[in-house]
């Protein structure tokens, strides 16, 4: 078996290329591991781990691990399932997006400069999850939680931007359309020109 470090959390990011989620998933791990939580994160290569690379598989069937996803595919938490063991927690793009109020990405390998403040927001909530999971304590014999942590809504959600208690998606965001009728569409609180 392969030297695995102490106290690690290994972050497990989307490596798709055909949309901009997969990008702001990338650059987000990348500034997590390299300003936010250095200390205290590993990367995981998905297409090595995906490929049979046992160190990676070895760390993720022991360690805990949060899977960033850019879409609803999400092959970053399937393969660590499937391979090693469940992440310890699941990120996806367009749920930070919703909760956040944010636009969404454009861009495929460069973001535009408006997707800056959702790769932020996304670093924001792996770095929430790292600090959740390095606070609670593990079986790395089990690669699970020693003690049952209560259920709670994820940490990133609480530093949300929310207005009036509810945000509302822009108009013409694919989550507008699909809730209500689009003479009914609202504008997000934060983004609403005027306020």
């Amino acid at each position: 078996m392969p030297s695995l470090p102490q106290n690690k959390v290994g972050i497990v990011a989307c490596s798709g290329e055909e949309l901009p989620e997969g990008t702001v998933t990338r650059l987000a791990a990348l500034k997590v591991l390299e300003e936010l939580r250095p200390s205290e994160t590993v990367t995981i290569c998905l297409p090595l781990f995906l490929a049979g690379g046992e160190g990676d598989r070895a760390f993720a069937r022991f360690y805990p691990t949060i899977a960033v996803d850019g879409c609803e595919k999400r092959c970053a938490a399937r393969a660590t399932e499937l391979y090693s063991n469940k992440p310890a927690a699941s990120l996806l793009v367009d749920d930070i997006v919703a909760a956040r109020c944010l636009e969404r990405p454009r861009g495929l390998r460069r973001l535009s400069t408006d997707s800056v403040p959702l790769v932020d927001a996304v670093a924001e909530a792996i770095a929430a999850e790292v600090d959740h999971l390095m606070a609670a304590r593990w079986s790395r014999r089990e690669g699970t939680p020693l003690e049952a942590a209560p259920a709670a809504a994820p940490a990133w959600r609480s530093r949300s931007r929310r207005r009036g208690g509810r945000c509302r998606p822009a108009a013409g965001s694919w989550r507008g359309r699909a809730r209500r009728a689009p003479r009914r569409r609202r504008r997000c609180a934060a983004t609403s020109p005027g306020r």
